[in-house]
């Protein structure tokens, strides 16, 4: 006997409804509910703790291409922000046993923990491919352990959803007022986390969505970090009298965002303090200075991108998160691009002729992934060394 389409197979405990009228059939994981956003997907094979934690999935469900998730289990150390922004999660096959000296839960109780909808057995194989050739689209994951569904109002939901554009969610993540950072660092087998006793240069890090272990690595090269709401006006961030200025990552419309935060930008570039910026903060930045930013067709997200580095000709395997990008052709002519997306060409970094300010698209925390560019951070400290 033929299955309807929204007709549950045996055992269907979860769906996820696409707006067009897809639907995926599978196993519940995770807390039960519904969860509603922009599906993407990752390339990482590792990492799905820190990924599920970073700020910039806000308003997304992820969709992991790695088939196994769950074998490392979950910790305390691998989180990048304490209270997770994504919507929910889609997965290959059911949720492995922890096997790892590390874990100390399952994924599925730290799912159920963090009110996190997920779905499991679903052939993520043929989800990318619909990605990939129709873009991000906007989905529903519905869990409910009587395998009860109502498909046409899953489905009038995802099409009623507004979708990313014009979305400012830097509000939805920022902290929600000015704090030290602790002086956590660097990560060991032996020890954990470092705690930083040797504090030189003052950078305020304006917090768009910042992922923790960017404030650790700056910690990590001798800062001392003031953590600053999204909403900071440069009076505010010039009242820390800081040496240098941290653009975090974020998620959402950057040209949303950049409504309250190009002319905070705009007034830091004016004083001429030294700047770094990250994924949104590097597109913020470029918007301050003159560029466009453009939506995607699917975004740039895992943990193995090619990004040349225009300067030295040195390629980086890069970690990155992001939906939106800078429109290259819309760059004014002191601005120039430094790094370059071997995948499909488009603007991975910039910086201002003659002044110390710079960005870059992807990930130097390299949390999960490579660590080939935490040379930026070295090069924020050379910069504001110099400015001195």
């Amino acid at each position: 006997m033929s299955v309807s389409p929204q007709t549950p197979p045996p055992g269907a405990t979860a769906v996820l409804v696409l707006a067009d009228g897809s639907i995926y059939w599978g196993r519940g994981a995770g807390a039960e509910g519904t969860a509603i956003g922009e599906v993407c997907f990752n390339t990482s094979i590792t990492g799905y703790q820190e990924i599920m934690t970073d700020a910039s999935y806000a308003g997304q469900i992820i969709t992991f291409t790695f088939p196994h998730i769950g074998n490392v289990g979950t910790n305390f150390e691998d989180i990048e922000t304490k209270t997770p922004a994504a919507r929910g999660c889609v997965f290959r096959a059911d949720i492995t046993e922890p096997a790892n000296w590390r874990a100390v839960g399952h994924l599925n109780g730290w799912l159920q923990a963090q009110n996190l909808v997920a779905i499991t057995g679903v052939d993520t194989r043929k989800l990318t491919r619909h990605i990939r050739d129709g873009g991000a689209p906007t989905g529903v994951i519905a869990h409910a352990s009587d395998g009860t569904f109502d498909i046409p109002a899953l489905i009038k939901e995802a099409k009623a959803w507004p979708g990313l554009e014009g979305m400012d969610l830097a509000k939805t993540v920022t902290c929600a007022q000015t704090y030290p950072w602790d002086g956590e660092a660097d990560w060991s087998l032996e020890h954990g986390y470092a705690t930083q006793d040797k504090q030189g240069v003052h950078v305020v890090a304006v917090d768009f969505g910042a992922k923790l272990n960017i404030l650790r690595c700056l910690a990590a090269a001798g800062c001392k970090v003031t953590v600053v709401p999204a909403t900071a006006t440069a009076e505010d961030i010039l009242g820390h009298k800081p040496n240098g200025v941290f653009l975090s990552n974020g998620p959402g419309d950057p040209a949303a965002t950049g409504e309250y935060a190009v002319p905070m930008i705009k007034d830091l570039i004016a004083n001429g303090l030294p700047m770094f910026g990250i994924c949104l903060g590097h597109q913020l930045l470029s918007l301050a200075l003159g560029a466009k930013t453009k939506k995607m067709h699917m975004g740039h997200r895992g943990a193995n991108h090619p990004v040349k580095d225009l300067a030295t000709g040195t390629v980086e395997i890069t970690s990155q998160n992001h939906g939106f990008v800078v429109d290259r052709d819309t760059l004014p002519k002191d601005i120039i691009e430094t790094h370059t997306s071997l995948f499909d060409g488009t603007l991975e970094g910039i910086r201002v002729d003659k002044k110390p300010i710079f960005s870059v698209q992807h990930h130097p925390e390299a949390s999960p992934g490579p660590q080939d560019s935490h040379y930026l951070f070295e090069r924020f400290m050379d910069h504001i060394k110099k400015a001195a």
